[in-house]
């Protein structure tokens, strides 16, 4: 097979990819493993040679024409994967595919291969993420070739089911595939179930008055809406592989695995579309009791400027009542020689009746206007 376009062979430096780069979760480092995990030939549903190299396993395909080779390979280098397409005629757009990675979940058929690409999850509880393991599978006559470029999902737990269930196992790389797929989306089932009780919590929160529940609704819907591209098209996988069981020959108790697989996925996408409904509507009614406390908060602020202003008005209103007597007094209270009502037998109850009239029309004029 030529080399695969934009990649070097072993020993020569390689950039990463930029669909890498562009992905924030890709850089997360994992602890080593080698990277061929299993390496294992099948024979009517048993187990009967394990290669020592990936050559040796394609050897052993020559050698045993009705036998199956099962590989799986953890984060394999480059020059491993151009290899391995050599070996087993891959094509280089799959190929390519398998060695940049952070694809979305898709099926391509090159002829009589098939390569699937699948992300299984898991729900960190503790930090409210779904971490995302992608595995890539290719399909062959005779083989089956599992790519991961995570810990999940658990392709080993996999492969000893299929060993103790030999009749399965024995309707060749079509069962393996299925197998996989039905351990991916088994494995929602955890991830929907924690974002269930995320959003559960976040309820209690909203209605609890807690400031801090937008962002965790904003954060959490980021989740989910990466879930959801996880996940939806799964479904319309499926039912493509069903269609296409006369072609390939997919007998009718795979197919009926295949249709339970296409139920669970069916169910996990529905569940998905109402957590992503149910944290718009969270946000929708937060932002309403935000605006209602708001709301309140401003009536109250009001009712107490307007509280605030009638005692100005009663003291403002005293004030000047209190001030037309002090006014009288002052003037009378100057030492000139020449003021007439000084001298003046009725000046003093003069000035006591005006003090007591006018205090009197003031306090009648405020009243009135419910200064008083």
């Amino acid at each position: 097979m030529a080399r695969v376009r934009g990649f070097r062979r072993s020993g020569e430096a390689r950039e990463e990819a930029p669909e890498h780069s562009m992905d924030p979760r890709a850089t997360e480092e994992a602890p080593y493993r080698p990277t061929v995990i299993d390496n294992a030939i099948y024979r009517d549903g048993e187990r009967v040679d394990n290669p020592g190299s990936l050559a040796d396993a394609f050897e052993r395909l020559k050698q045993m024409p009705d036998s199956m080779a099962w590989i799986g390979l953890y984060r394999p280098k480059e020059w491993e994967l151009v290899k391995l397409g050599e070996e087993f005629q891959l094509h280089e757009l799959a190929l390519e595919d398998a060695i940049v990675g952070s694809q979305r979940p898709k099926a391509d058929r090159y002829g009589d291969t098939l390569f699937v690409v699948l992300r299984a999850a898991r729900y960190l509880d503790e930090v409210e993420e779904v971490a995302f393991g992608e595995v890539h599978v290719f399909v062959g006559p005779n083989f089956v070739i599992t790519v991961r470029h995570a810990e999940a999902p658990d392709l080993q737990g996999v492969r000893r089911r299929m060993e103790s269930d030999p009749e399965l196992l024995r309707q060749g790389p079509q069962a393996v595939l299925y197998a996989i797929l039905d351990a991916v989306v088994d494995g929602y089932a955890p991830v929907i179930a924690g974002l269930q009780k995320d959003i559960e919590e976040i309820e209690v929160q909203v209605f609890g008055g807690d400031p801090s529940v937008s962002r965790r609704v904003y954060e959490l819907s980021g989740e989910v809406i990466e879930f959801q591209r996880a996940t939806s098209p799964l479904v319309g996988m499926v039912h493509g592989f069903i269609a296409g069981a006369p072609k390939y020959g997919l007998n009718d108790e795979l197919q009926r695995y295949l249709r339970d697989v296409a139920d669970h996925a069916i169910t996990v996408t529905e569940r998905i579309s109402s957590f992503r409904q149910m944290l718009q509507n969270i946000l929708v009614v937060n932002s309403t009791l935000v605006t209602q406390a708001q709301n309140e908060e401003m009536a109250r602020m009001t009712e107490a400027s307007i509280r605030q202003g009638e005692e100005v008005k009663k003291i403002s209103a005293w004030a000047a009542i209190l001030f037309a007597p002090t006014l009288v007094g002052t003037i009378y209270g100057m030492n000139f020689d020449f003021m007439p009502e000084t001298h003046w037998v009725f000046g003093y109850p003069f000035a006591l009746m005006l003090m007591g009239a006018v205090c009197l029309v003031l306090y009648t004029v405020f009243k009135r206007r419910d200064w008083l």
